[in-house]
Formats: C-alpha cells, structure tokens, sequence
C-alpha cells in the first residue's frame, strides 16, 4: 500500500518549505511512526537554517537521519515524538521518541526509536535530545557536593544543565543571560538568575552556552582560581577570540569542550548512546522542564515559522510543532 509523507526541507540559506514523498514499506525490524510533535532547537537550527555550517564540519553535524546534504537542499532536525503505526508487537501503539527531522511519518529501524515513559507526555518528551546534551555535559564535568556553579547563557542547553546540576545536594547554580526575561524561566528551574554584569564570582566551574565572545571572555572571568570552564557552545563558522591573556594564566584555568557526538570516556564503557537517551527520557518526568517550551506552531506553518526563529524575531526556547492527527 502506497504511503505518502510530507516533509520540511531546507530549499536554500535562510528558505524552506514542504514536500511530499513516497515511504517504503518497513521492513521486520523496523518501524513506521506517525509525528505528534518535533522540537526546534533554535540555536542550533538557526544555525544550520542559516547556512552557517563550515564545510569542515558539514560531515560532523549531519543529523542522524539527516537527508539531503548541507550545499544543497536538505532535512534536518533532531526532536521528533510520535506513534509507532506499524513494527514489532511490542512497539505498536507506544509512544517513541526518535533523532528525527520534521517529517509527518517516517520508516526508520526499530532499534533508532526510544520508548517515552508512561509519566512523561509526549510534548515534553520532544526536549530529550537537549537534556540528552545537559546529561553529557554533566557526564564530563560531574558537580560536587556544595559546588557553586554557574551556567552562562539562557537557551535550552544551558537551561537543561542547570536544572540537572541543581538536583545535586547542596549546589547554588546561578543561570546567566542577556536577556533579563530569562529570569522567569530560571525561577520555573529553581535556579538564580543574573545579568552578565550582576553575576557572582569565584565560582568552582562555569558552563559555557551563549555561542558568544562575550559569554565565553565573562565565562573566564567568572570562574575561581584553579577553576574550569565547559564549554558546550557550537560557533559554526565564526571564529571567536579567547581573552588569555587576562585571568587564564594568573588564576591556572581550564577550558574543556563537551560534545553530545561522543559519550565521556569516564562512563563509556558502561554507557551507550541509547542508555543515555534513556536516562534523558526519565529525567523528564519533571514538569519544570516544560518552562522550555515557549511557543507552538502546526507543521504546514514551519516554512514561514523557521525563518523568524532563525532571526530572531520570533524569540523562543523550544519552539514545539504540533503535527495533523488523522
């Protein structure tokens, strides 16, 4: 039986739209999953919708089910929640979440899809791949006990660090942004809230997510003596300046980059890529989570929604697409 899907593709820098296509039938071990809702991470998104990835690194960030490549027309996007239609018995009917771009229905392997926990609603379920990122993060740079720490940068990856961080006994994380709004959702997070000017000093690490010069120079300055910066920003193709001759050297810091693409070597080796998903999953059975989720669209709206994500003009965390039922 002939199915058809319709999908957002990226025709050009800064243009998409929608197009339709044929699906296969799935094969014995895979599965085909209707779309309820996909999430658009806007920096990262906005990024790539920019045609701001460097040719260096258009390997390295092709999403996993990505089609089409980046000097062309392409798909991408990495949030997607949906309902298994057709695949193995236990899988039909569930709720999945899959590292999936913005498309109405996909075929893709059975082992590709993780489960969403019956506690957690498939509208916030869309935010596992960025707590995923704030899982690895933590992964990299464990808190300890009483640290206190600071996440500068407001968007979804730093706002999902800094939740988690403040689960450990006895943290003070402080949440840094431009933008004075932020502060509600740091209050939603349980977690303090400073203008880059007003933040506290002296702090035992810094987590680093603005994909700005000035959150990376305030980052180093901000950090105590002895002290690290995690870096987990993605500058794409710009280049940015790293102010070492100031507090660097003096106080003996350290700067050390956090990427999703690998697990921690620490925990590698009793850790896969699908436990960690896993545990991304379970950590959203905490509704503070949904203060990430500021916005909402239908699917056939995302030619005209992505491009004032991408601007700016339509400022938002999580940007939630809400897909047709039948």
């Amino acid at each position: 039986m002939s199915r058809t899907a319709r999908a957002f593709w990226v025709r050009s820098p800064g243009e998409g739209e929608i197009r339709e296509s044929t699906l296969p039938d799935p094969g014995p071990d895979e599965v085909l999953v209707r779309a309820l809702y996909s999430g658009v991470s806007r920096a990262t998104e906005a990024l790539v919708f920019r045609g701001g990835v460097p040719p260096s690194q258009r390997q390295l960030m092709r999403a996993p089910f990505q089609a089409g490549e980046f000097d062309s027309a392409f798909s991408y996007g990495y949030l997607n929640v949906g309902t298994v239609e057709e695949g193995p018995p236990g899988l039909v009917g569930r709720t999945v979440f899959a590292l999936y771009p913005h498309h109405t229905r996909f075929v893709l392997p059975a082992d590709a899809v993780r489960l969403v926990p019956e506690g957690v609603p498939a509208g916030r379920a869309v935010l596992a791949g960025t707590v995923e990122t704030a899982v690895n993060a933590l992964w990299d740079a464990p808190p300890r006990l009483g640290d206190r720490l600071t996440v500068v940068g407001a968007g979804m990856v730093g706002c999902c660090v800094a939740r988690l961080a403040a689960g450990v006994p006895g943290t003070r994380v402080q949440l840094v942004d431009v933008d004075p709004a932020r502060a509600r959702v740091a209050e939603r997070l349980g977690v303090g809230f400073a203008l880059p000017g007003d933040a506290d000093g002296g702090r035992d690490r810094v987590f680093h997510t603005s994909a700005t010069q000035a959150g990376l120079e305030r980052s180093l300055e901000l950090v105590a003596a002895e002290g690290e910066v995690v870096e987990l920003s993605w500058y794409g193709d710009r280049r940015v300046s790293v102010p070492l001759g100031e507090y660097f050297h003096s106080r003996r810091l350290t700067v050390r980059s956090s990427q999703v693409g690998g697990i921690p070597p620490a925990v590698g080796n009793r850790r896969g890529y699908g436990d960690r998903l896993d545990l991304a999953l379970e950590l959203l059975a905490d509704p503070a989570f949904d203060a990430l989720v500021t916005g909402e669209s239908p699917f056939e709206d995302l030619p005209s929604v992505m491009p004032r994500l991408a601007d700016g003009s339509l400022p938002a965390l999580c940007h939630r697409i809400v897909y047709p039922r039948p």
